[in-house]
């Protein structure tokens, strides 16, 4: 048995700051789960992070208040938490629009569980966490990258999900024709529509083949209580960010761990339409 976890990154929306849509799925055996749970909450101890969900791209981001308090590097934790929550209550202070001030309260809410570690401490255990999934060859992982000049716009997220079905469909009747089942983050706007869409699926069968190794409908979780939702997330941020920006620090790591098939990568596509890509993913996948 294995178990898929699904995670996106960046919107499917025409308008916004990301040009690529990922979504990932990163499956595991289930028998492997409790050794590779530990392996994360062990990382998580070591950064002072025990308890607090890991989301990539609120964790990766530039805190300005950091590089105001004078000696934060040489502070321990507390200190240093205790001088950025100071600076941000005074910066909240501040007379602003409504939406403004609504965004930035986001934006603290969303990054004060990192804000005890610097930029470098920060990427540093996204590092190492990416190093953790490199080591897990028992791991595969299943993405789908949208370039949204090209893509089908609303209908992204259920085309992304249809490919990530079937590659895992295939690579589980491929593992000694081995079952699995999906897990997700707990989102409202589409877990209605990805459950009807996987109720579809097992009727009728994808685009491609049948799933006959897959069990359930997806199952939604909240991802701040299971980590490998989380590491779903970082895959999806590293896999977003290799095409949105050529970064590879993290991306290099995991990228083994995409499903191959007699050497050939089947288990990553980037969707770029009529027009031609000479990326390493296009040319490894066969489609440039």
């Amino acid at each position: 048995m294995y178990i898929c976890y699904l995670d996106e990154s960046g919107t499917i929306e025409a308008q916004s700051s990301s040009s690529h849509f990922v979504l990932i799925g990163l499956a595991i055996p289930a028998i492997t789960w409790k050794k590779k749970d530990l392996d994360i909450s062990s990382i998580k101890q070591k950064y002072g992070l025990s308890g607090t969900e890991i989301h990539t791209g609120w964790m990766l981001r530039p805190y300005a208040e950091q590089s105001m308090v004078p000696g934060f590097e040489s502070m321990d934790s507390d200190s240093r938490k205790k001088a950025v929550l100071g600076l941000r209550a005074l910066n909240l202070a501040r007379p602003r629009k409504n939406s403004k001030q609504k965004e930035l309260l986001k934006n603290y809410r969303k990054t004060e569980p990192y804000i005890h570690l610097s930029y470098n401490e920060r990427a540093e255990f996204v590092e190492v966490l990416a190093g953790i999934i490199k080591s897990w060859v028992d791991c595969r992982i299943f993405g789908e990258a949208h370039d949204k000049a090209c893509s089908s716009g609303d209908k992204a997220y259920e085309i992304a999900f249809e490919q990530i079905v079937t590659r895992f469909n295939t690579f589980l009747s491929q593992a000694a024709n081995a079952t699995g089942i999906i897990v997700q983050d707990n989102n409202e706007t589409v877990c209605r529509r990805l459950t009807a869409k996987m109720r579809e699926y097992h009727r009728r069968g994808t685009l491609w083949s049948d799933i006959d190794n897959i069990v359930e409908t997806p199952l939604f979780v909240d991802s701040q209580l299971t980590s490998m939702v989380q590491i779903a997330d970082l895959c999806a941020y590293a896999t977003r960010r290799f095409f949105e920006k050529g970064e590879t620090r993290f991306f290099n790591p995991i990228y083994d761990r995409f499903d191959r098939s007699k050497g050939k990568l089947v288990g990553l596509r980037h969707y770029t339409g009529m027009q031609r890509c000479m990326c390493r993913v296009c040319i490894d996948h066969g489609r440039y």
